[in-house]
């Protein structure tokens, strides 16, 4: 383990939590913006592509308004980024510090896809009728690599937290270091995947969600169904590839973090034959008022019914991980994502007979909920990730006590940080708003185009 008595000494209770509350209403904060950064640019290039290729003007129009929103989202999304990085390093010391040879690699070329990313951002929304259809299209292409390379650098530093590697370890100090194999250790490959499909999901719903409360309220021109129609199958095709991405970084879990997996299904002691719990309360060492499902979480981990699954109980008490927000963040993914599958499919049986969107009300109010509960399953699978770790910020050797900033007055950091993400929602909601408020055709000379269409 690292040596930092020193900082574990210094750092009161009220400043740790601070901070820890600090970084994750910031990363809780930004991971929302950051999805549609890397799902809307790919399903706004899909309607331009529709519109070049059949010439309908609702296609055309759909891309541009997006596009805007695309921008909006895009400068908020530096400012919160901005802020990230400042906090890593004013936070967490105790990380940054002791190991910031080891992930600095991945955070550096997250900078470089993010100018790429800005540049052609530029291209794309000032550059719609001075180029020709087809060069213009091509612009964005950059925009969406660039989104998901930045996803899946940013990720790999938080893999590295759950699975260390790339360096060594000599009286505490990091020797040896190895950035590549740093950035490429056992939890990339499941957590990027993951992280990356969740964002395209988040992306797609909650752009579907919009159009489907518009048709709620009677909007049922091609406008508005091609709105609703373009982001919500994207998704929904991604539904079920997530939900086999999630049991492999289950299994993944399961085989290299089996504390955290006891946590997520509150087992305290080791067993053979575990049984899967739903739902359920861990209080003093026992998960009450589950629905247990015999064998399922031997089989669900292992693929054997008889699988011995490690508990709680092979670590100290100190070494736990809060039981039920674990838990119950896991469950709370595991149903949404569950319950995105059905919407899915309750889409496609309906478009398979009729080619339509389905006419009942009760699926445009699910299809409304859809987009926020996308968010909600996202940030539940990254308190799973995250809480599901401690009490470590370095798995197995780096404490997040040890890790946090020892200076005092942590605590009004958090105030002042938190009064700016307030105001941040405010703008960033209340221009969203006037965008989706205003005509949707774009009032600059060059884009007549589309001036005199029609929208209910």
């Amino acid at each position: 383990m690292v040596d930092s008595e020193v900082l574990a000494a210094a750092a009161s209770p009220i400043d740790l939590l601070a901070a820890r509350t600090q970084m994750a209403l910031s990363l809780g904060w930004h991971i929302i913006i950051a999805c549609f950064g890397v799902g809307m640019p790919a399903i706004t290039l899909l309607a331009e592509w529709r519109g070049n290729r059949t010439g309908e003007v609702a296609y055309q129009l759909l891309a541009r308004r997006w596009a805007r929103a695309m921008g909006v989202l895009f400068a908020v999304g530096a400012v919160s980024g901005t802020i990230l990085s400042f906090e890593m390093g004013l936070l967490w010391p105790g990380l940054m510090g002791t190991f910031g040879q080891v992930i600095g690699l991945p955070f550096a070329l997250e900078g470089i896809a993010f100018f790429i990313e800005a540049i052609f951002l530029g291209l794309y929304l000032y550059a719609w009728d001075r180029m020709p259809p087809r060069l213009h299209m091509l612009t964005g292409i950059p925009i969406v690599i660039a989104g998901v390379a930045s996803a899946f650098f940013v990720v790999t530093a938080n893999a590295w937290m759950n699975q260390p590697t790339g360096f060594e370890l000599e009286q505490g100090r990091v020797v040896a270091v190895e950035p590549w194999a740093a950035m490429f250790n056992p939890a990339t490959p499941p957590q990027t995947v993951h992280m990356i499909l969740a964002a395209f999901m988040v992306a797609g719903f909650g752009m579907a969600s919009v159009y489907a409360f518009a048709m709620l309220r009677g909007r049922r021109d091609r406008y508005h169904r091609l709105g609703f129609l373009i982001p919500f199958t994207v998704a929904a095709a991604i539904t079920p590839v997530q939900i086999g991405v999630g049991d492999w970084a289950a299994h993944f879990v399961a085989s290299n973090q089996p504390v955290k997996l006891a946590a997520m299904e509150g087992v305290f002691a080791t067993e053979r034959q575990v049984p899967l719990h739903i739902g359920g309360v861990a209080i003093d060492g026992i998960m009450r008022y589950a629905l247990e499902i015999p064998y399922g979480l031997s089989l669900l981990a292992h693929w054997d019914p008889n699988a011995r699954i490690l508990g709680l109980e092979e670590v100290p008490p100190s070494q736990w991980p809060p039981v039920n927000i674990t838990h119950w963040a896991f469950q709370i993914m595991v149903a949404i994502g569950l319950a995105l599958l059905v919407l899915g499919v309750w889409m496609l049986w309906v478009w398979r007979r009729r080619r339509a969107i389905p006419e009942s009300r009760w699926f445009l109010r699910a299809a409304v909920l859809a987009g926020p509960a996308a968010a909600v399953a996202l940030e539940a699978g990254w308190t799973t990730t995250e809480v599901g770790r401690q009490p470590w910020t370095v798995y197995g050797i780096l404490r997040t006590a040890e890790a946090v900033n020892p200076a005092p007055g942590l605590v009004y950091g958090f105030l002042l940080v938190a009064a700016v993400y307030l105001v941040l929602t405010v703008a960033t909601v209340y221009v969203l708003r006037r965008l989706a408020r205003s005509t949707p055709v774009p009032t600059a000379p060059q884009e007549r185009d589309v001036t005199d269409y029609p929208v209910v």
